[in-house]
């Protein structure tokens, strides 16, 4: 009886958190599935359009540019942000003072607004008054000095760093969490065993946050399919398409170009990609547990 009312009592707490999700994530998810089969303007009247919108997207070039610009992301996430993020935490989990303080120093960007960090990054990598052509002018590297966020070959890769230091702390804290969690008994047992240093990190510590880990890779693929304000900020997706992701095309289509239809047919495909990324992710972490 008691575990009925506890179970009613869990039900109805969650309730209020599960209508304002629904109603501000599903709801618009399958409102924006339903205008990508119509062609509209945004003002009057919507027409049918069938599938012609997908076969559009199908056939543009500037889709699957977008596509690969966001799986460079995902890849610069997955690659970057939870392997520096997960061997400063097995550096820095304990409470000393420095490791205090480095700890904030890593977490300090997630306090700031991808706007402020976009900004920063635009005037280390300005051509002019840059800091980064500076110091490779002091050091005798003249000749790498680049035109990083006008060089259509390299735009995309200059935003790259920007993202991985924007995040780290997040899963920074996120790893740190987790490996205070780790009961002490498991620690003194690997201790009895005389097993230590990189043996106990693969054959104990690892595995205790194996599930953390997991969290931390939908988190980073989710997030990087949906990075829109550092780019937005620091490049608008020029130049020409050249950083261009599928989150600023489908902004760009929707409220550029008054193409309300072909922008909702974007964000229809963000979202299946987003589920067969995290899905496949999913797939190949639990294999590796088994």
């Amino acid at each position: 009886m008691n575990t009925l009312r506890v179970r009613r009592f869990i039900a109805l707490a969650l309730l209020p958190s599960l209508v304002l999700y629904a109603l501000f994530v599903f709801v618009p998810v399958v409102w924006s599935a339903y205008y990508s089969f119509f062609n509209w303007s945004g003002i009057g009247e919507a027409k049918f359009h069938g599938a012609k919108n997908y076969v559009e997207l199908v056939n543009d070039p500037v889709f699957w540019h977008s596509l690969k610009n966001n799986v460079i992301f995902v890849l610069a996430s997955v690659l970057g942000q939870v392997p520096i993020a997960l061997v400063l935490a097995i550096v820095l989990h304990k409470s000393n003072g420095l490791q205090r303080f480095l700890r904030s120093a890593v977490f300090m960007p997630m306090v700031l607004s991808s706007v402020v960090i976009g900004m920063i990054w635009q005037y280390i990598y300005h051509p002019q008054i840059g800091i980064l052509n500076f110091l490779l002018d002091a050091v005798g590297l003249g000749s790498w000095k680049l035109q990083w966020l006008s060089d259509p070959n390299i735009a995309i890769y200059a935003l790259l760093p920007p993202l991985i230091w924007n995040f780290v702390g997040l899963y920074l804290i996120i790893f740190i969490s987790a490996l205070q969690n780790i009961p002490g008994e498991i620690h003194d047992a690997a201790k009895i065993d005389g097993v230590s240093g990189a043996r106990k990190l693969f054959s104990v510590t690892l595995p205790m946050i194996w599930g953390t880990i997991q969290v931390a890779l939908i988190l980073c693929i989710s997030g990087s399919l949906k990075s829109f304000d550092l780019v937005y900020v620091m490049t608008k997706g020029g130049p020409a398409h050249a950083t261009e992701l599928l989150a600023t095309y489908m902004y760009n289509s929707t409220f550029s170009t008054y193409r309300y239809g072909y922008g909702s047919t974007i964000s229809t495909a963000i979202v299946i990609i987003s589920l067969l990324f995290i899905g496949t992710s999913q797939w190949l972490t639990r294999k590796k547990a088994d």
